[in-house]
Formats: C-alpha cells, structure tokens, sequence
C-alpha cells in the first residue's frame, strides 16, 4: 500500500469539535444556544452581502442611467444600433464567442476611449443584443431612416474596423460588411475606399518600408495612376462628406473617427501634391 498524507480536517471537523466542546462544557442549553448565534449570525451576514452587492449594483446602474439621460437621444440611439450591428456580425456563423466579445469591448476601450461608465453602458447593450436583438435587416432600415449618409460612412467604418481586428477575415464576413454598405445605400465607391483603407492599411503596418502609394490610392478611393485632377476631385469629395462637424451630434467619439479620417485624407492628398 502506498503511503498517502492525511488530509487536514476541514471546516466540518473543526465545526464538529466545537460543538462537542460547548455540549461537554454546558450541557444541552448551551449548545442550542450555541447554534442559535451560529445561525443568527450567518443570516445576517447572508443579508449584509446580499445588501452590499445589492447597493453596488444599484450604485452602477444608476451612474449608466445618469450617464445615458446626460447623452443626446440620436448618441444613444447611435451607439445602440452600433452595438446590435456588430453583434449580428459577430454572430454571422450561429454562435457568438468570448473573443468576438472582448474584441467588441476593446474597440469601445481602447479605439472610442471608453471609460467604465460607458463601458458598463456598453455591456448592458451587448447583453441585451446577446439574449434577444431584432433582425439585421430592421436595424438597418432604422439607421438608414434615423441618420444622414455621414454616420451612415462613421457604422461603415467601424463595422470594418471590428473585422480587420481579426488576423484573417472570413470572405463570409466581409460579404455581411458589403451588405450592410448596400442597405445603407453607400455609394460603391465610398465601399471599396474605407475597405481597401484597412486592407492596404493592414498590409502597410505588417511589412515595413512598403511603398505607401497604393495606402494612399486606396484612402482616396482611387485605382493606382489616377490623375493629379482626379486626386483633387476625390479629396475635395472625401473632405465634405468626413467633416467631423457633420457628426458633432454622435458625441466626442466619433467626432474624433472623423477627425482621423480626415488626417488619412488629407495625409495622402498632401502625398501626391509633393509627389
């Protein structure tokens, strides 16, 4: 027989030694009264965790609740069906997984710069979105009936941002993506820019000392070799329709989505007229 350590008596031993000690020293009173303070106590101790998680989470939800009424209706508006969007992307193969979660709360983190607030708001929605979320199609319909074609460029962008987080990027994905540009009536030019922006913009960052022309085509949404006059054109286009005035109304966020946006035009416009 091998040789086995004895295992050190848990809760229940010391438990069982005490109320034997309170039985031999006072007799049966006293171990009833014994384990009526037991009880007692472990109730209210019961109830006080239960009172401070409860406090807590009363705490929280009334700072999200502060927070949203403190949002304008077409922010929060915005934000919900953004949420509802890209999780229907997310789901597009039956199953939603943890990853596609926390990829969803990274991008609100660390690209929108959420603080904890928000992010509790955020996963609120993404909640709500996972348990039960009206179809694609609906939600879309409303975005395209609630906002003007410049937030409908801002949900394009970040649709496609969420999917170039992933090393590769299912072709079924990127067919939602093209759908959702469809639905939402963006031009097929204004498509192909803001995704070939992150593909060549993915190729650029992962291949060093790459020549950057054909970054800066694809910002413009142009075929390589385009005109100098073509250029222009395509920049003065771009300019209108990435101003971050025209999304003021969506909160600091996506004003700043803009305002990114706009650097990447204006960087490669600046490009061609030194070229």
């Amino acid at each position: 027989m091998n040789y086995q350590r004895q295992r050190q008596p848990g809760c229940g031993g010391c438990l069982l030694i005490a109320l034997l000690i309170v039985f031999i020293s006072g007799g049966a009173p006293s171990l009833i009264n014994f384990l009526g303070t037991l009880l007692y106590t472990g109730i209210a101790g019961i109830i006080l965790l239960v009172a401070i998680f409860w406090g807590f989470s009363y705490w929280m939800q009334k700072k999200v609740a502060t927070y949203e009424q403190s949002q304008s209706e077409s922010r929060n508006r915005f934000v919900w069906l953004l949420v509802h969007v890209l999780m229907h992307t997310a789901k597009i193969d039956g199953r939603i997984t943890k990853d596609e979660i926390q990829t969803i709360h990274r991008f609100f983190q660390y690209n929108l710069h959420y603080n904890q607030t928000q992010m509790l708001w955020v996963k609120e929605i993404i909640k709500e979105a996972t348990s039960s979320s009206p179809s694609l199609d609906s939600l879309l319909e409303e975005f395209k009936s609630t906002f003007a074609y410049e937030p409908r460029l801002i949900l394009l962008e970040l649709v496609f941002q969420i999917l170039y987080t992933k090393k590769d990027v299912p072709e079924d994905e990127l067919q939602i993506a093209r759908r959702i540009a469809a639905y939402l009536a963006i031009s097929a030019y204004d498509q192909r820019t803001i995704e070939a922006r992150f593909k060549y913009g993915r190729q650029y960052t992962t291949a060093p000392g790459r020549d950057t022309v054909d970054r800066h085509y694809a910002t413009l949404g142009l075929n390589k070799g385009a005109s100098m006059e073509e250029i222009k054109k395509a920049y003065r286009k771009l300019s209108m329709k990435y101003h971050p005035d025209k999304v003021r109304h969506l909160g600091e966020e996506f004003q700043k989505i803009a305002e990114e946006k706009m650097k990447e035009i204006n960087g490669a416009y600046e490009y061609f007229k030194k070229k």
